[in-house]
């Protein structure tokens, strides 16, 4: 008998699952209409990936039940969901950077054993284009390899494959991370393709913005419970991030330096004269002083993630000079950056910041080694000692400083990434992307410290491409457009506007194009 039209697509009740004490979903929830964009939002820790786990297959609930078009169903595998017409897509694609796009598409999917042993590739790579073009107007080239694709061409391909299944639900786990502006737009075109089509999909993301945009409902999830389920155009951001963290969290970001914080009579502590790099940056010229939070923005490929990649000694300068504290700086490798007292948080903290199989005390005294191990042998105590220091001020979450990073949230992960460099001592800290996946509250934490940073004397690069964060944290703001500064201002004294005229225009008096001007290359 067929489902009414009222039945749930997808529906999760009661739903317990427990890691020894901790309980990470408490009785959670999630009821999802057949053909809606239904957004699924919590902050880390909140349980919304064990709960898609557990839709997955991929590990089991201790209670509760799984309906799909009113049906209960047991995920026992995730084979055994995508036969049952489900679809994930995790924030990690797990695409495999050796094969090419065609092999990525049909190897060990359902393709093949519906094929049978030999399969007809002629007939597969019709499917593959038809679908690409369906949904994402565009065509990838069959023969090029996985690892030489852009970020948004590798999420095509996973979702591509996840729609040559066939699936009723998809599910979208941070889609828009490390995508650029016109890139999302795509993806939610597409997204609307698939509503259109009658598949349902469950997006997830922290980015408050692009859940009122493109959804239908949102639920909220808080400590593993179902806190509220409510129409998107019919809620703001601010009553999603209350309903979120239980309470305001007040000012998402802290007060700007006063005036006389950032007179002349500070040291400048970085300068840079006619910088330039290959053919990413050039004349690229400003100072930075003690105490001072600049932010650097720019469109995806304008050459402003390429400057921290040669303050840090990743690439050399091809031309211009650096100096810090008032000498002549050239790094020909992280090594001497971090002999002269810089620091990096990359953008990705998972695979560059952090140490997910070291322990939370390990990686705290990754940097600062010998200076717990003098003469060769290592000071037990007096590591233990400064890391549950660092652990305390920077109010990172764990039951205590030996579990593994990786159990931690991504807030969280952040923080131990930024207490590495805390605990080694840097008098300039360079953060590519400091917030990306984070939560609301986590974001307002990682900014008290940042301001915190600049409060001690230190001086402070944030490289982003959010330009509320941006906005809301710098004092100063360079913006890059195609390789040169087109902005060099107060935040005070521009607009976020501005910003985006300057990074998609050049000038920040020209205004975007519409449709762009709601949008960098990720949102706030």
């Amino acid at each position: 008998m067929p489902a009414s039209t009222d039945t749930p697509a997808l529906d999760l009740r009661g739903i317990v699952r427990t890691y020894g004490p901790v309980r990470a979903l408490d009785h959670a929830a999630l009821s999802v209409r057949r053909g809606e964009v239904h957004g699924l939002i919590g902050q880390n820790g909140a349980g919304k990936s064990t709960l898609m786990k557990i839709l997955a297959g991929i590990e089991q609930a201790d209670q509760g039940e799984i309906l799909l078009d009113g049906q209960p169903i047991r995920a026992e595998s995730p084979a055994a969901m995508i036969q049952r017409g489900l679809g994930v897509i995790f924030q990690d694609r797990m695409l495999v950077g050796n094969f090419t796009v065609e092999e990525a598409l049909f190897y060990a999917t359902p393709a093949i054993r519906r094929h049978g042993p030999l399969l007809r590739r002629a007939k597969l790579r019709q499917e593959a284009e038809r679908v690409i073009r369906r949904y994402f107007d565009t065509s990838l080239p069959p023969k090029a390899l996985i690892r030489d694709l852009s970020t948004a061409e590798q999420q095509i391909v996973h979702i591509t494959r996840t729609l040559l299944t066939g699936p009723s639900v998809i599910v979208l786990d941070e889609p828009t991370v490390a995508l650029a502006s016109r890139e999302v737009e795509n993806l939610f075109r597409a997204i609307r393709e698939m509503r259109a089509d009658g598949i349902t999909v469950v997006y997830i993301s922290h980015y408050l913005r692009e859940i009122t945009e493109i959804c239908d409902r949102v639920t909220v999830l808080r400590n593993g419970r179902h806190v509220a389920t409510v129409q998107a155009d019919q809620t703001t951001t601010t009553r999603l991030t209350s309903l979120m963290t239980g309470a305001e969290i007040g000012s998402l970001f802290p007060p700007h330096n006063s005036a006389d914080t950032l007179s002349g009579d500070r040291p400048i502590r970085f300068a840079a004269q006619g910088l330039g790099h290959r053919a990413a940056f050039a004349d690229v010229s400003f100072d930075l002083r003690e105490g001072e939070i600049l932010g650097v923005t720019g469109l995806i490929g304008s050459g402003f993630k390429e400057l921290a990649r040669v303050i840090f000694g990743l690439d050399r300068a091809t031309s211009g000079t650096m100096a810090l504290a008032g000498r002549g700086y050239s790094p020909r490798s992280p090594r001497e950056a971090l002999a002269a007292r810089v620091a990096l948080v990359p953008e990705d903290r998972r695979s560059a910041g952090v140490g997910l199989a070291l322990s939370l005390r390990e990686n705290v005294t990754l940097a600062s080694l010998r200076r717990f191990s003098p003469r060769g042998l290592m000071r037990r105590g007096a590591e233990r000692q400064s890391a549950r220091a660092f652990i305390e001020r920077l109010a990172i979450k764990a039951p205590h400083e030996e579990i593994h990073v990786s159990g931690l949230s991504g807030g969280n992960q952040q923080k131990v990434a930024i207490a590495k460099w805390l605990c080694r001592g840097a008098g300039l800290y360079l953060l590519d992307e400091p917030s990306i996946g984070i939560d609301v509250a986590g974001k307002a934490e990682i900014y008290r410290l940042l301001r915190s940073l600049a409060a001690e004397g230190n001086a402070v690069i944030v490289f982003s491409s959010d330009l509320d964060e941006i906005q809301g944290l710098a004092d100063r703001v360079l913006v890059f457009h195609r390789g040169r500064i087109a902005l060099d201002a107060s935040t005070a004294d521009t607009s976020s506007g501005q910003l985006l005229a300057a990074a998609i225009a050049g000038s920040p008096h020209q205004a975007p194009d519409k449709g762009q001007s709601e949008r960098q290359a990720a949102n706030g």
